[in-house]
Parts: structure tokens; sequence; C-alpha cells
């Protein structure tokens, strides 16, 4: 693996994907409602992350990364194939507000839910959360060290889930 962080990559991760990186790499991405799994190999010291919207499904047509038990299993699936071992994976999850008005209250807390019901059936240890509340997050996932930093935020603009490319 190559340590040399100053040619890590910085990817901007959007809503329904997965980013696995066994090469230093910065995550970033916005939560609202949505949740944000990371996965960390503290022996190979690399990492992988997801960003989900909805909390399940169980129509194999539907089965995408936008839901959280097929984006958490297909990140440990990812993990694995890259050759980490259950026993060294460490796992935070990020995310999960629940708007104070409108269509969206209480999808947050089912995502969270999913993500620590899917982790917990796969025996994974969950050493952080920064979930629930009020207050969008942004967020940017280390896959060298598996550090995570949140800003939380009262209200997410359309400017927060734009990225520059220089």
């Amino acid at each position: 693996m190559r340590t040399d962080v100053s040619r890590r990559t910085s990817y901007y991760l959007e809503p329904g994907y997965i980013f696995c990186a066994t090469e230093p790499a910065t995550v970033h991405a916005v939560l609202g409602a949505c949740v944000a799994v990371c996965l960390w190999d503290k022996k190979l010291c690399f990492g992988g992350i997801n960003h989900f919207l909805y909390p399940s499904t169980r129509e194999q047509e539907r089965a995408t990364a936008k839901f959280g038990n097929v984006a958490t299993l297909e990140l440990l699936r990812l993990m694995e194939q890259a050759g980490s071992k259950r026993d060294n994976l460490l796992a935070q999850i990020l995310g999960g507000a629940s708007p104070l008005t409108g269509s969206g209250r209480g999808i947050g807390s089912k995502n969270v839910e999913a993500a620590r019901q899917t982790l917990r059936q796969k025996r994974l240890r969950i050493c952080s959360e920064d979930v629930g509340g009020h207050m969008g997050r942004k967020i940017v996932f280390d896959s060298l060290t598996g550090h995570v930093a949140v800003l939380k935020v009262f209200e997410l603009r359309q400017e927060d889930w734009l990225v520059d490319h220089p």
C-alpha cells in the first residue's frame, strides 16, 4: 500500500454510491437524512464509505447502493475483496438527520437503524456514531487513518452539493 499522503486522491461521494480505497484518499460527502457508513481496516490501514438515501429494499430489481442494506453489504464485500478480515474492521455511522418539517421526517432514523442492523448482523464493531438531530452534516473521511471530520450545518444549501475540481 502506498503511504505517500501528498499524492492522495480526493473524491466527492454522491448519494447512492460506494467508495473503497486501498490507496490513501480523502472522501467528502454531504448528509441530511442520508447515512454514510465508513469501514476502516485497522491492520491494513485502508477504508471505504457508502452514502445511502433509503433504509432497505427486498426487491431484487431495485437493489442498488441507494438502499442501506444493499450499500452496507456491498461495502463489506468490497473491503473483503481487497483483503480485509471482519475482525480488523471498525465501523462508523454518520448522518440520519430529521428535518423539522416536511415529508422526510423519520427517514433519517430509519436509515440509521438499517445501518446498525446490517453491521450487527455481520458482527462488525461500531466504534463511533454521529447521527440524528436536525442538522445536516458535511463529512470528510480519511481512508488511510479512518478518521472522519464532521461539520454540522443548520441548512444544506445547493452549493454544498457542488464540488470544484482544479
